[in-house]
């Protein structure tokens, strides 16, 4: 009985071994990571504040795949000066090199030799803080005439009739509005001085006195200059604040819980700058497809501006990584081009679905495949940069396809705004017609048209808004509010923000009553996805292990089973 139970034993120990060489084989045979036939180095890069929130996510992304990536938000015009003068890696800028530039004479210009790849879509919005009776207006909608009158000094109060007319008849206190500008060269000044010199010239013209577009806001008046993205928002969210409004990428507001207001469109809609009213806007945007030319992949928005689709948010745009691409670049190396190619290829694919929560739109299937066009350049300066991780067809983002590559799938299921946002009507309650959630695994998002603008009971969503998760809603200064799960959201008649429709009344705030609001998301959201990419052998090492946990048992107790046969 004894050579039994070594049988038994050897049987037992020969089962380990065997699941021990099938995990050899896994792991063996495991796909590599991105960039694995190369070493990685760390890559500096600094820019755009408008786009960091973007960028920063995909960096916390990529860490996993051993990409080190480092970016200053200093802002586009910094951005591509430290570029040209060789001191960063890349830039991300909201704009092109604009040649010598108009406004302070000084170059703006790169002998270094480079390539634009649009990396990330979004909306610049207007946060303000507006606070009535102790309570934070969170449903504010101002005409694009308006919005271009308050920054350029023509509208002063708050109480200004051309406030109450796109309220339709909700008219507030008079108190003095703040225009918060960036003192920084800004690529988002930038957007909205190109918006309001093509829209509104004279206004423009008379503010300015130049007819062209600038970086550096001419400050003047009652307005107010902030450093960066960080410091505007943190202005506006102050004490001080108050009556203030300012201008930034949507993900900021979103982070803070800053209201931000919706915007009438060519179509007499007010739209929030959400990641499906940005992509329908971004349909129309002109992008420079000549190869020859040294805008190749830049934008003219002009289109953009006055779309008549419904749901259009007018003031959207793409910013752009500025990569470099000669051979004989003195900063670059095998192994930091292999960094740009493999963070770049995450971007571009994977990371754009984590765009909308965050308060961007991901990019179209054109713009992917032309910014992997121009990656392409890196292996074409240096053959030992591998490409193997571009690739279209693999790209898990939002806006494709596969059945059909030509159509942009997010604008495709935007919903139509609810009805209360139709200039004339409303206006909505605070959150209804906000829709900020991905598309499901069906390529389709919750039904939100037909919102009547009606409250509802605390706790229930009100009628056209779906899933919201933070955007536009309440929070900041002076504000009731008490956290609810994501995707909750409270009306509640008299619930702060909403509004009375009556023609010339005053805003109805409610006495005394709380407001539910949805919890903000999280700037970094965790991806498996990207854990996946660069720990395939490692996920396959835990799946053995715990083979060999569920394995092993059985083995050891039939030993200890026939052990016990034993004749004592």
């Amino acid at each position: 009985m004894t050579s039994n139970v070594a049988v038994r034993r050897r049987r037992g120990m020969a089962w380990v071994l065997v699941l021990l060489v099938a995990a050899l084989a896994l792991v063996a045979s495991a796909p590599e990571p991105a960039g694995a036939n190369g070493a990685h180095a760390q890559i500096q890069g600094s820019g755009s504040s408008w786009a960091y929130n973007s960028i920063q996510q995909w960096i916390s992304d990529t860490q996993s795949q051993g990409l080190q990536v480092v970016f200053t938000p200093s802002g586009s015009a910094a951005g591509r000066k430290d570029f040209a003068n060789g001191v960063s890696d890349f830039a991300v800028s909201d704009i092109g090199f604009q040649g010598v530039n108009p406004q302070t004479g000084y170059d703006d210009v790169s002998k270094r030799p480079y390539a634009y790849l649009p990396v990330v879509g979004g909306g610049t919005a207007f946060p303000y803080h507006l606070t009535v009776r102790g309570q934070l207006v969170r449903n504010l909608r101002l005409s694009q005439l308006t919005l271009a009158k308050i920054f350029t000094n023509q509208i002063t109060n708050w109480d200004d009739p051309a406030i109450t007319a796109d309220n339709n008849g909700v008219q507030f206190p008079s108190i003095p509005i703040v225009p918060v500008v960036h003192s920084e060269g800004a690529g988002t000044t930038y957007q909205v001085a190109d918006w309001l010199s093509h829209t509104f010239p004279a206004l423009w013209q008379g503010f300015f006195h130049n007819s062209y577009p600038v970086e550096y806001w001419p400050t003047g008046g009652s307005q107010q200059a902030e450093n960066g993205s960080d410091g505007l928002i943190s202005f506006i969210d102050s004490s001080a604040g108050q009556g203030s409004i300012g201008y930034d990428e949507y993900s900021y507001a979103l982070q803070d819980i800053l209201p931000v207001v919706k915007v009438e469109n060519a179509a007499g809609f007010f739209t929030a700058p959400d990641q499906y009213n940005v992509a329908v806007a971004l349909t129309q945007a002109q992008i420079n497809y000549d190869q020859s030319s040294p805008d190749y992949l830049l934008e003219d928005l002009s289109h953009v501006w006055g779309y008549n689709d419904p749901r259009t948010y007018p003031l959207s745009s793409y910013s752009y990584f500025i990569e470099p691409t000669a051979a004989s670049d003195a900063t670059m190396s095998t192994a930091k081009r292999q960094t740009i190619v493999d963070y770049l290829s995450y971007s571009l694919c994977q990371g754009q679905g984590e765009m909308g929560p965050i308060g961007y739109s991901p990019l179209p299937v054109n713009l992917v495949q032309a910014s992997f066009q121009q990656l392409a350049k890196l292996n074409a300066a240096d053959p030992q940069v591998s490409l193997q991780s571009i690739n279209v067809a693999q790209c898990n983002n939002p806006t494709f396809d596969p059945s059909n590559l030509s159509l942009n799938k997010l604008a495709e299921v935007a919903p139509q705004p609810p009805a209360c946002d139709k200039a004339g009507a409303g206006p909505c309650s605070a959150t209804a017609g906000i829709v900020v959630t991905n598309p499901n695994a069906n390529g389709q998002v919750p039904a939100s048209p037909g919102a009547s603008g009606t409250s509802t009971p605390s706790g229930q969503t009100p009628s056209g808004s779906s899933n919201t998760s933070g955007a536009a809603l309440p929070g900041g200064p002076g504000a009731s509010t008490a956290a609810t799960p994501a995707g909750t959201v409270s009306g509640g008649a008299g619930t702060s923000g909403s509004s009375s429709a009556s023609g010339g009344s005053q805003l109805s705030l409610g006495a005394g009553v709380a407001t539910t609001t949805t919890q903000p998301p999280k700037l970094v959201v965790t991806n498996l996805a990207a854990s996946k990419v660069g720990n395939d052998g490692i996920e396959v090492l835990v799946a053995v292990l715990i083979l060999l946990v569920l394995a092993a048992p059985p083995v050891f107790i039939r030993t200890r089973q026939g052990r016990h046969k034993e004749p004592t």
